[in-house]
């Protein structure tokens, strides 16, 4: 059978697009190397109609697929089980721009397109594809579309969800659905396109995708501002709200330590202001003038200045400035990672109740685990936080981690309900969070869930064991 299926997968793709040996590492190796496996073959298809026939070929020979992109993601999604039964079925060869029509302000790419590729392709138009995260070099649309990706624009763009208009997906017996509508109404029926992204190939393969693209800004400022309080920094994000309006287009909080770590690992990355118990990243973009922007943006601040909502400012003069103050922001994942592994939470809360929960819940871990570390980043302007937990200082990463993960995350978990909020806001459940979902979905919420998973994949073919326990 296994034999069958791989001279058909052969037959289908090609012989060298269908791997089954040396080192599979980069497909059977998660990001953050949490998870490992071992697929039966890596298959490389180059077009919509070779997915189709990869997925009809597994179906008859009853093997289960991962669909995978850039293999970017945080939750353990992307890669096979240990079983070495299943197919890993790369989109990276479907990676054409088939049109761009800038009159209806759409783009329709493949899976497999790099972000940063189609943000590039979209301004070489004069135009704007805002869907922006520290892993765009190297994540696609389909795997962004397939996790609902988030990321530094949501507050004003919102989340890849709201920057896509039509899907082509091929279904878990091959059909293909070709929902590749560049239409802003379109009201018959079911909302398909809903269904299939955020579903972590679940439900099926997304293949290519109609996006929604902007207007160029004329103009972005970019700062940094010294915050004392996380209540503070709730109340500067009012006033920008009120006085940049739409314009408003980034908003970071960064606490101290995740800004330490950059320092340590870093250093080499300047840090304008001195250290801050929070530090906010602001940006604004302007239609009209970088003159209009700047003045809008410093009244802004001189009126935060007055309320004492801000200790100290520093505001970009030019884009390489600009780019400088991101990276600041970019480098805590990869700081955190050169410091050990940590215990990691992707949350959403009321915005209005992130200063309390912040509050209560570091007080539970200092408590509950005396000298831990809180790495606390994220999207404040849209309330998603990366609340994330390192060992204590001389303590083993690996050794903390195995000890007490499920005891942290239990603790996190309950306070994220307790205030209202999501246990994921922008990464995914995948296998990391599959068995905590029952505990924190309403039994109602699941059933539905269930009921569409069986509907559309009654075999249990697609991602098998993410998202949904079996």
């Amino acid at each position: 059978m296994t034999a069958a299926l791989l001279d058909a997968l052969r037959a289908i793709v090609g012989a060298p697009q269908v791997l089954t040996d040396g080192d599979l590492s980069a497909w059977e190796v998660d990001w953050r190397k949490r998870y490992r496996g071992k697929a039966l073959a890596v298959v490389r298809p180059a077009s919509t109609a070779e997915v189709a026939a990869v997925v009809r070929a597994c179906a008859a020979h009853g093997a289960s697929i991962v669909p995978q992109g850039g293999n970017t993601g945080l939750v353990g999604g992307a890669v096979p089980d240990a079983s070495g039964t299943q197919v890993v079925l790369s989109l990276q060869r479907l990676n054409r721009i088939r049109e761009i029509d800038a009159a209806n302000l759409t783009m329709t790419v493949e899976a497999g397109c790099v972000l940063q590729g189609v943000q590039e392709a979209a301004a070489a138009q004069g135009l704007l594809f805002p869907l922006s995260l520290a892993a765009e070099g190297s994540c696609t649309i389909g795997g962004n579309l397939a996790t609902n990706a988030g990321g530094t624009q949501v507050l004003r763009y919102g989340n890849a969800r709201e920057l896509c208009l039509g899907l082509e997906v091929v279904t878990p017996n091959g059909e293909v659905w070709d929902g590749l509508s560049g239409l802003r109404k379109d009201n018959t029926g079911y909302d398909l396109r809903d269904l299939y992204i955020g579903s972590e190939g679940t439900l099926g393969i997304i293949t290519a995708a109609v996006l929604k693209l902007h207007p160029q800004p004329a103009a972005q400022v970019t700062a940094l501002a010294a915050v004392p309080t996380l209540e503070q920094a709730v109340g500067l994000l009012q006033l920008a709200q009120a006085k940049l309006g739409a314009g408003l287009t980034g908003f970071e909080v960064m606490g101290a330590f995740a800004l330490e770590l950059v320092a340590k690992h870093f250093p080499q990355l300047r840090q304008p202001l001195p250290p801050s118990p929070w530090t906010v990243l602001l940006e604004q973009s302007d239609t009209e003038s970088a003159e209009h922007a700047r003045g809008l943006f410093d009244a802004m601040l001189e009126a935060a200045l007055e309320r004492g909502l801000i200790t100290d400012a520093v505001v970009a003069e030019s884009l390489e400035q600009s780019r400088s103050l991101w990276h600041l922001r970019e480098s805590i994942p990869l700081a955190q990672a050169e410091e050990g592994l940590n215990i990691k939470h992707d949350i959403s809360v009321p915005v209005s109740r992130i200063p309390a929960f912040v509050a209560s819940t570091d007080a539970q871990i200092a408590q509950r685990f005396p000298g831990a570390r809180l790495v606390n980043f994220g999207h404040l302007g849209d309330g998603n936080l990366h609340y994330n937990v390192q060992a204590p200082e001389g303590v083993g990463a690996a050794a903390f981690l195995r000890e007490h993960e499920a005891a942290v995350n239990a603790l996190v978990y309950d306070a994220v309900l307790a205030h209202g909020g999501s246990i994921s806001a922008e990464h995914g459940i995948g296998a990391l969070k599959r068995d905590e979902l029952p505990r924190r979905k309403s039994p109602v919420a699941l059933q539905l869930m269930r009921a569409i998973k069986r509907a559309l994949d009654p075999a249990n073919r697609m991602n098998p064991g993410r998202v949904i326990a079996p």
